[in-house]
């Protein structure tokens, strides 16, 4: 049985899944060697996404719990990291400004997710 929050998480991830991966495709297609680890960390993200619509639609909660988890660090260290060291991403990323150009749902989703993890034990 979902709920409607785990309703609105795999709608949002598979949303933000979707979003990143055809991004990210079509820069690595086009111009993967002005930004290769922006890039790549973009497609990563895409299939990360994935994964996490795969464990919560299945409420596979330890899944979903390690997969938001390591996305949430993700999403911070590199939101963190390019205010810090502009320099160090030559093209934004799906993390980068903490999801910014996501509306900063990259950010907000593993939060409700832990958060929906935590209410459904």
């Amino acid at each position: 049985m979902t709920t409607g929050l785990s309703r609105l998480l795999i709608v949002g991830y598979l949303i933000l899944a979707v979003a990143a991966t055809g991004r990210s495709a079509f820069q690595i297609a086009t111009k993967f060697s002005e930004a290769p680890f922006a890039y790549t960390l973009s497609a990563i993200a895409a299939a990360h996404y994935f994964l996490a619509v795969l464990a919560i639609a299945r409420r596979w909660r330890r899944f979903a719990i390690a997969i938001m988890v390591i996305e949430l660090i993700g999403v911070l260290s590199v939101g963190m990291l390019t205010y810090l060291i502009p320099t160090l991403f030559h093209a934004n990323s799906v993390w980068s400004y903490f999801g910014l150009g996501y509306g900063y749902v990259p950010v907000l989703l593993p939060i409700l997710g832990l958060w929906w993890a935590w209410e459904t034990r």
